[in-house]
């Protein structure tokens, strides 16, 4: 797994402009990295709300950046619909999802596909992960991540 990534990836900014994120780029903050399977559906939004209303009790102690395979037009009508107020990465090509081996296969209904796994990393100041956590379930999840950063 890989913990600390230079490549660049396309995104859109808080104000919806798109952009190419490095990772690189914020060196020297910590970072929350978390991955999601796709915009607006209930889990997602909830997750994405959830970082949104906690922006301020996040402010000075981590960038957050939410990254999920949908298309930066997806994302930017995610980030307007909710307000959202931080980077979405659209990772269609799956390189980071697979990078920090979230891109998994997985069922529903009998029917197996492949998708990311909602997880959460912590990237500390140098860029490697100072904390994971894999198949998470969206109600406290950001107050855990929260209590991390505290």
């Amino acid at each position: 797994m890989a913990t600390y990534l230079t490549e660049k990836f396309e995104g859109i900014d808080e104000n919806g402009n798109e952009i190419n994120v490095s990772l690189d780029a914020f060196k020297g903050k910590k970072v929350v990295l978390y991955f999601y399977p796709k915009d607006n559906t209930s889990g997602c939004t909830a997750e994405a709300c959830q970082f949104r209303d906690s922006y301020n009790r996040l402010t000075g102690k981590a960038t957050v950046i939410g990254v999920s395979p949908d298309n930066i037009k997806s994302h930017q009508k995610f980030q307007k619909d909710h307000n959202l107020n931080f980077i979405l990465l659209s990772d269609s090509d799956h390189k980071l999802s697979e990078a920090f081996d979230v891109w998994k296969e997985k069922s529903m209904y009998g029917r197996k596909y492949m998708g990311i796994e909602r997880s959460t990393f912590l990237l500390d100041e140098n860029g490697d992960i100072a904390q994971s956590w894999r198949n998470i379930k969206v109600p406290g999840h950001v107050d855990t991540v929260l209590k991390e950063l505290a």
